[in-house]
């Protein structure tokens, strides 16, 4: 069984993190960051920062490896490694065909009240918080794709 590679970044401006209504599966309705797969011969750093330019027309001078976190479920197509990023970011226009999913800025203080996925809800703060330690997790998924159990390891 194959595990994907993917990538996530959150864009932060002052107090604002920038975030992505998806259209599609999985996670369709909720918000998240920006990302998507790594590509055959691309790092995920190069993942990273192509995916933030394509579906949100920024570029990021320096990404900040912030978190890893695998997903797993019984299913042989949905076994994820994920790098999680985060990029200060507040000159550019956001620009978006819309194919992902919605953009917006977002005060950091009302994410915690977002529709967003269980497992972003663990990491999140981690994320954002620089002062924190780089966050590891093993994010448990039954058939159905629901959240059963959360690992969280120490760095």
């Amino acid at each position: 069984m194959v595990m994907k590679l993917g990538t996530l970044i959150y864009c932060l401006c002052r107090d604002r993190v920038l975030l992505m209504r998806r259209r599609k599966e999985p996670n369709r309705g909720l918000w998240v960051a920006p990302g998507g797969k790594v590509e055959p011969g691309e790092s995920p750093y190069e993942c990273a920062r192509r995916e933030l330019r394509e579906e949100t027309g920024l570029e990021a001078a320096k990404l900040h490896f912030r978190g890893m976190t695998t997903l797993v479920s019984p299913l042989p197509e949905w076994r994820w490694l994920l790098f999680i990023y985060a990029a200060e970011i507040c000159d550019g226009d956001v620009v978006s065909d819309d194919r992902e999913g919605l953009l917006r800025w977002w005060p950091l203080a009302q994410v915690s009240e977002l529709a967003i996925p269980r497992a972003d809800a663990v990491f999140f703060s981690h994320i954002m918080d620089f002062s924190q330690p780089f966050h590891q997790a093993k994010f448990i998924y039954d058939a159905d794709l629901q959240l059963q159990e959360v690992q969280e390891y120490p760095v």
